[in-house]
């Protein structure tokens, strides 16, 4: 549980401020150079591996979040370093509700590793 808490505390806060910077930030990724995209994709792929080394645990209990969310991570760095010059989602339903549901991921962990103990 000790470290379900830990990454908690750090990807809570880090999906929050991700998910509000780049709704707010969206049109960055139009003119993007392929080379930037295919470092954050390395970027990705490095922080979505430690996650899943680290935590790999797929119990039915809000832990399994960290575990989804370390998947998720490094499947879209793989896909910004296979695909680096694929054309950015546009801001539409689909794209505003991923970063919707990464706001919610990290209010649910930053919960869980400040709130109160249950």
């Amino acid at each position: 549980m000790h470290n379900s808490l830990l990454l908690a505390s750090i990807l809570g806060p880090i999906l929050i401020a991700l998910s509000i910077s780049e709704y707010l930030n969206f049109k960055i990724w139009e003119n993007t150079h392929p080379t930037l995209v295919y470092l954050n994709g390395l970027i990705l792929l490095t922080g979505g591996i430690i996650i899943i080394r680290i935590h790999n645990s797929w119990i039915p209990a809000w832990p399994t979040l960290i575990t989804l969310t370390g998947w998720l991570i490094t499947l879209a760095g793989l896909g910004r370093m296979f695909f680096p010059t694929a054309k950015q989602l546009p801001k539409n339903y689909l794209s505003i509700s991923i970063i919707a549901t990464l706001l919610i991921i990290g209010i649910v962990l930053s919960i869980k590793a400040y709130g109160p103990a249950s």
